[in-house]
């Protein structure tokens, strides 16, 4: 078994594109129309390009409501890797990204939280 495709919803799905590709620099990979939205993924240039992260909208009240719960509680939607934290937090603090958690060292793995202005609190982590 394999993970090929993980997702977190966002509140637009134009403005995640633009987000994820221009500031975190992540590839464009399919942009399908799918009703009134899109199939949108992106995928890691540094990584392999068959793993994809899907924005999918949050139009589903369900979806909202975790979504906004989640992000309440400070817990992130997601985790990325990062061979370099601090550097990938100077970087993206640099480009206006706004962190809830600066760079923290816990035991071996260091992590940092910034928002996605999406509607989503994304964790990046190096082990």
């Amino acid at each position: 078994m394999q993970i090929k495709l993980a997702s977190v919803f966002v509140d637009d799905q134009e403005k995640a594109l633009r987000f994820y590709t221009e500031v975190l620099g992540f590839v464009k990979k399919t942009d399908v129309p799918a009703g009134d939205f899109r199939w949108l993924t992106v995928v890691s240039p540094e990584g392999p390009d068959d793993i994809e992260l899907l924005l999918e909208p949050n139009d589903n009240p369900a979806a909202r409501t975790y979504q906004r719960a989640i992000y309440e509680q400070g817990i992130p939607a997601t985790s990325f890797f990062s061979r370099d934290v601090r550097e990938e937090y100077d970087k993206l603090k640099g480009l206006g990204v706004v962190f809830t958690t600066e760079p923290t060292t816990m035991g071996p793995v260091t992590l940092a939280v910034f928002d996605d202005t999406c509607g989503n609190l994304i964790q990046i982590s190096q082990v």
